[in-house]
């Protein structure tokens, strides 16, 4: 069963229609810094940033009319903290296409500590040679811990230590929202 917003307690921080807005917005901010869709390619980072990315294709394709590469990877083999990312199964990479001497743009739904995105620039570098790599992201909630900045982003949202952002979206949990959550301070990481 889908978990939404009634079961998870939070303050609503982007309501469907705003996110929605905000990535159609972020479409039309990729087509602009990359003088249009031509070679542009989207990598989700698993598993919300690959519906997002999907979800950023659609609004690229309704723009202007042409087909986006879109592909996913789990980036957690990378990852310099694996005991913070996790024990779950790594999720195949499904990059069926070319990322040599094109913009690729990573797709995440919450930037934090840059570390996913550090390890996801990693993985994507086993696949080519891209002419750049560029991140977006639904929500940037600060507190990095890397060099990382985001080159398009939904909405920035300061956050607390004891904070949390939890990212729910239609295909996987049954609505769109993007939620402020209180956390226990040792869950925060």
């Amino acid at each position: 069963m889908a978990s939404g917003t009634s079961e998870i307690q939070g303050k609503v921080i982007l309501s469907a229609s705003e996110v929605r807005r905000a990535l159609i917005r972020i479409a039309h901010e990729m087509l602009e810094r990359n003088g249009g869709p031509q070679g542009l390619a989207l990598v989700g980072i698993k598993k919300r940033g690959v519906q997002i990315a999907h979800r950023l294709a659609g609004a690229l394709e309704a723009i202007e009319g042409q087909p986006i590469d879109v592909g996913g990877l789990d980036p957690r083999l990378y990852r310099d903290d694996l005991e913070v990312a996790g024990t779950k199964p790594v999720q195949p990479t499904e990059i069926n296409f070319d990322v040599e001497n094109r913009p690729v743009v990573l797709v995440d739904d919450v930037l934090y500590t840059g570390r996913t995105i550090r390890a996801a620039m990693d993985a994507l570098i086993d696949f080519g040679r891209p002419a750049s790599i560029q991140l977006a992201v639904l929500v940037d909630r600060g507190h990095r811990e890397l060099p990382i900045r985001a080159d398009f982003v939904g909405k920035n949202v300061p956050t607390a230590g004891n904070e949390a952002i939890r990212v729910l979206l239609q295909e996987l949990d049954g609505e769109d929202s993007v939620l402020l959550v209180r956390t226990p301070e040792e869950e925060s990481v």
